[in-house]
């Protein structure tokens, strides 16, 4: 009918453009979605059950809009477009110039009966629908996770902070820490019931060292101890494991991972191993009451290479 009518050819146009309509519409909505809608909210769907509130707009929608496109794309090819079919003979890959020149009238041809030069209200809504689909993968890049931002070149430590001993949360005196022993600290006010504890944990473990004062070969790091106490982060620079390995006599700790060894006598520079830098060192003291305490943050971020710290 709409061959010969184009009251009717109007009309399919008209659907067409609604259909990509449509599409463009879900597009906005499932970017709409995902931005608005919290990951823990759920709702109940018959028959489906209880299912992510997340999860079923982006599939709705995602699916509205890809639905959509093809029906469009379908209906404009059976009802504004010619239905001939047309049959050739196969021929040798390289093409004779007559086939070309057939190829190209019949190319010249179809553009001209799908109207697409005509039809600019289907065409232009096509052009929306399938400029806006893609926006569905782009916001999805979110998902890689968060940016950290400054967050990781920040700990728990801060002044006035005591030093708590990992394994009895007591707070530490200078005389509970023996030369040639290695302890674990955390900061004041840090539980493992909190639920962000492994992850401020991994910022904040501390081990700390009581070394002879004149056996400490860096200044700063003389100035920073307390009585030969020493304060380093138990993060390894390489890829972040807890160093635990401690040698008495040379002063040096191992990371049990890639056995990157560092001097705790010497700034705890590296002296082996695939770690980049040094470990970061924490400035303490006593405070009134008796109690080693920090006198602020690390001087710089805790674990791995500065890419992967923020």
């Amino acid at each position: 009918m709409q061959d010969i009518d184009e009251r009717a050819a109007r009309r399919s146009e008209r659907t067409v453009a609604l259909l990509f309509t449509v599409s463009m519409v879900a597009t906005i909505a499932f970017i709409a979605a995902y931005v608005a809608l919290p990951v823990d909210k759920y709702i109940y769907v018959f028959p489906i059950g209880h299912i992510s509130a997340l999860n079923f707009a982006l599939g709705v929608t995602l699916g509205i809009a890809l639905f959509t496109i093809g029906a469009g794309a379908v209906h404009w090819a059976r009802t504004l477009m010619s239905d001939e079919e047309i049959a050739d003979e196969r021929h040798p890959i390289e093409a004779s110039p007559e086939v070309k020149s057939k190829v190209l009238d019949d190319f010249r041809a179809g553009a001209k009966e799908s109207g697409f030069g005509r039809r600019k209200l289907a065409r232009n809504t096509l052009f929306g629908a399938l400029a806006l689909v893609p926006l569905s993968g782009v916001v999805l890049l979110r998902d890689l996770g968060p940016l950290p931002g400054t967050k990781l070149r920040h700990t728990k430590w801060a002044k006035g902070k005591r030093l708590m001993n990992y394994n009895t949360m007591q707070p530490l005196r200078p005389e509970d820490i023996l030369v040639g022993s290695l302890t674990f600290a955390m900061p004041e006010g840090m539980s493992e019931e909190q639920h962000d504890f492994q992850t401020e944990i991994a910022k904040a473990a501390l081990m700390l060292v009581r070394l002879q004062p004149e056996n400490i070969k860096d200044k700063r790091e003389l100035d920073w101890s307390h009585e030969g106490i020493v304060a380093f982060s138990k993060i390894c620079t390489h890829v972040g494991c807890p160093i635990n390995l401690y040698e008495q006599q040379t002063h040096h700790v191992l990371c049990p991972c890639h056995q990157s060894t560092f001097d705790l006598s010497d700034g705890g520079r590296v002296i082996f191993g695939p770690a980049g830098h040094a470990l970061p060192q924490l400035r303490i003291r006593a405070n009134d009451q008796g109690y080693l305490e920090a006198m602020g943050d690390f001087p710089e971020p805790v674990g791995p290479a500065y890419w992967e710290r923020g």
